[in-house]
């Protein structure tokens, strides 16, 4: 009797992992039967083309996890009462796959991209997940539509995991249900014809984050204020992107949706590239802003430093002939050059220099090690044979 009750215990704490944790290993894929042509490299557009197949996995509090699914893209299947519809519990991450020039297809950081959505997660109310197990399912995805992963050597797939409150009803609480879900698409250059600078919008009245706010989250509530200004700085100023200001010293935060950097000389006659540190909670904490800083660490060529850096203290140094360079930084288009800058009505010109520039050199690094012509641990292969991926998934579905 008592080895029958401990069997019983054993097979109840069994069910209850099953139900509350998110694991590869329950995995169920159902393929297309009706597969879309894959679009020209040459004329891919950003967020332009979506794969054939999406991963879902639906949460709730009283059952956890349930099993995840690879399946044909279809539209999602939410109630119009959904926390995600009316207060924004929303995330999301964007990563990139690369056919790599030894033929592997492979994620660049895609544990950082993971380590930062479990933040905003947590920051957002929605549920933990098993971060590792996430990985293996969207590397799945990918393997089976590898076909989709460019064969261009300046295009890759784009990968945007999103993480949703499902919860039907009205209410300002936590989600007790949501939802997260995979899609993937191939994506151009971000620069068809080389590194192009850009011009931006520095105006103070117009805030992206503050301290105890939400800018240092993925969140797509951070994203909806932006694009009015970023509106009004194309159409108004014929300016490309703003640069977000933050305080009464006029703080220099982001560019767009990109970090900020500026290489300068400092006032110590130090050569020096600086970007704003994270701990204000106004910096989003981007995967390519910690390569590049590490990178710059390891070169050991000139002084990096995470600090804050004020319009003022920007124009005194611009006025000095300090500035060298300023550039944003991000996934999508790895480093964009900044050429211009228009604050109260002072029209900022910096020099820039693409071929010979740090600028330049970060691109040059980084792309050589997304497409392994520099091999790097950076790289991670989404570890299978995809041929052979493909035909076991294929069989697992039948």
């Amino acid at each position: 009797m008592a080895l029958l009750k401990q069997l019983t215990r054993q097979v109840h704490f069994k069910c209850i992992r099953s139900l509350s944790s998110l694991r590869y290993e329950d995995l169920q894929i159902t393929l297309t039967n009706s597969p879309s042509s894959k679009p020209d490299d040459s004329k891919l557009k950003f967020g332009a083309h979506t794969a054939d197949h999406m991963l879902e996995v639906d949460w709730s509090a009283q059952y956890g996890w349930g099993v995840p699914q690879i399946k044909p893209v279809a539209p999602l299947q939410i109630h119009p009462a959904a926390k995600v519809l009316h207060y924004a519990a929303e995330l999301f991450e964007g990563m990139k796959a690369y056919r790599c020039v030894d033929g592997k297809i492979r994620l660049f950081r895609p544990t950082e991209n993971m380590k930062r959505m479990g933040k905003t997660a947590q920051r957002s109310a929605l549920p933990d997940f098993d971060q590792a197990e996430f990985l293996k399912c969207i590397k799945k995805l990918i393997s089976i539509d590898h076909e989709w992963v460019p064969q261009s050597k300046n295009c890759s797939l784009y990968v945007r995991p999103t993480f949703i409150g499902t919860e039907p009803a009205l209410g300002v609480t936590a989600s007790n249900m949501a939802k997260l879900f995979v899609i993937t698409g191939p994506v151009g250059p971000y620069f068809p014809t080389g590194l192009k600078p850009v011009s931006l919008l520095a105006d103070p009245k117009y805030v992206r984050a503050w301290p105890g706010g939400c800018g240092g989250y993925k969140m797509g509530s951070n994203y909806a204020p932006t694009v009015a200004i970023q509106s009004q700085a194309v159409n108004k100023y014929g300016c490309q992107q703003v640069l977000w200001l933050y305080g009464e010293d006029h703080q220099m935060t982001e560019v767009g949706t990109m970090n900020l950097f500026v290489y300068w000389v400092n006032e110590q006659g130090e050569e020096e590239l600086i970007t704003p540190p994270l701990e204000t909670g106004l910096i989003l904490p981007g995967v390519t802003r910690k390569s590049l800083l590490e990178l710059s660490r390891e070169w050991n060529e000139f002084k990096v430093s995470e600090q804050t850096m004020t319009m003022k203290s920007f124009i005194k140094a611009l006025n000095e002939g300090r500035v060298k360079e300023v550039f944003g930084a991000g996934t999508a288009c790895v480093v964009c050059p900044v050429s211009k800058i228009l604050y109260l009505d002072q029209e900022l010109l910096i020099k820039t220099d693409t071929e010979n520039s740090l600028t330049q050199r970060f691109f040059s690094e980084i792309t050589d090690i997304h497409y392994y012509r520099k091999p790097h641990p950076w790289m991670e292969a989404i570890d299978e044979d995809v041929e052979e991926t493909y035909t076991e998934s294929h069989d697992r579905m039948l």
